[in-house]
């Protein structure tokens, strides 16, 4: 069982804006997400972080099996206009670096994490999927919380947290699955 005071201890020093811990069990896993990323989605069949190099969605709900919580967090970043794909995906940089230094800090804590954040993995200009390699980092390549078929606007409303603040500010949401040895 994970200490949730410690963990929020740890993470009140990062510029989260909300957060929640949950149960895996709140978790839902659905194959209509895969429907919309393999319709929508130009990353889809590209990247190590995304369907299909992450699995079936089964696969994925299992590789969650064994965690006993779940931390989900936001942070907020200002942006000219939302609607611009470009403009706000320039502006999730820090949220992956306050994803990957929660997800390092609690591994150094003794806890098994598996880290989950918003959108694609954007480290490398080309994927190594594309090439048939393994991902080239995979110790802070994060997969795509959609990507495992969870719906994020539902952990949001489940976790009573905001999903949309409006035209000019941008959430950027990180779920962790969390366990202790």
């Amino acid at each position: 069982m994970t200490d949730r005071q410690e963990i929020e201890n740890l993470i009140l020093e990062y510029p989260i804006y909300q957060y929640v811990f949950l149960r895996p069990e709140d978790v839902m896993f659905t194959e209509r997400v895969r429907t919309i990323c393999k319709q929508e989605c130009k990353r889809y069949g590209t990247s190590w972080s995304c369907p299909p190099a992450v699995g079936t969605v089964e696969e994925c709900r299992e590789r969650t099996l064994g965690y006993t919580d779940v931390l989900f967090f936001s942070t907020v970043t200002e942006v000219a206009e939302i609607l611009d794909m470009d403009q706000t995906l320039a502006t999730r940089g820090p949220h992956e670096e306050v994803t990957t230094e929660i997800e390092q800090l609690l591994a150094s804590r003794g806890y098994r994490v598996l880290t989950l954040s918003s959108e694609s993995c954007a480290i490398c200009s080309k994927c190594a999927w594309l090439e048939g390699k393994p991902c080239r980092h995979p110790d802070v390549m994060h997969p795509c919380i959609e990507s495992f078929g969870i719906v994020v606007s539902d952990l949001a409303e489940k976790g009573e947290m905001d999903y949309y603040l409006g035209e000019h500010e941008l959430l950027w949401f990180t779920l962790m699955f969390l366990g202790k040895d």
